[in-house]
């Protein structure tokens, strides 16, 4: 998994709430064994007509949005089913880090196992960045998880709030499995110990 540690990117803003998991990533994409790919299906239903052309007025769809890479959206990001294909498709797109009012709790667990920053801010911090994006179409951001500050190019700049445990490992770039490996030494030491234990008799 990539860490995260600091991050400048074009914002992109999706104002809705309630965006849910099978609008992030519609069920008939989930076949896939792989987590890459995934991209290409992010907003399906909202990016493509039915005969699969570019819906224009859908906002990742908009020429001053190409290439972003930090997603600020509304309330309740993530809801729905637990699929963690969402977060996939997000990442596989290009996006590093989501800023929104709230999440779905598994969507938001998700997004640290797969090196996505989701960061909380309040309503009215959420409408000023909007706003700006509304007024400067390449409108970027600089995230520092270490400091955990956001930055803007006009001079913003944003505390943020998040758990020590959650953010070690994004920061090291290690998932699940990563944070189980750095006791390597530890779990074979245990193993060997028990293999070479007498077994006690009845």
């Amino acid at each position: 998994m990539e860490p995260f540690k600091s991050h400048q990117g074009l914002v992109a803003v999706i104002n809705r709430a309630n965006v849910d998991t099978d609008q992030i990533i519609p069920k008939q994409f989930l076949k896939r064994i792989e987590r890459t790919g995934f991209g290409q299906f992010l907003f399906f239903d909202w990016r493509f007509d039915d005969q699969g052309n570019d819906r224009p007025e859908f906002e990742l769809n908009q020429p001053e949005n190409k290439g972003a890479s930090i997603l600020v959206a509304g309330r309740n990001f993530g809801s729905g089913s637990s699929r963690e294909h969402a977060v996939w498709a997000l990442a596989d797109f290009g996006f590093r880090c989501v800023i929104a009012e709230s999440y779905s709790d598994i969507f938001y667990n998700n997004c640290f196992k797969n090196g996505v920053l989701p960061i909380v801010l309040d309503s009215d911090t959420i409408h000023q960045l909007m706003d700006r994006k509304q007024n400067q179409a390449d409108f970027q951001l600089n995230v520092d998880l270490a400091s955990q500050t956001i930055v803007g190019d006009d001079g913003l700049k944003i505390e943020f709030e998040i758990d020590p445990v959650m953010k070690q490992p994004l920061l090291e770039g290690l998932d699940d499995i990563g944070q189980t490996m750095k006791q390597e030494e530890k779990i074979t030491a245990y193993e060997l110990a028990h293999k070479m234990a007498p077994v006690s008799q009845p």
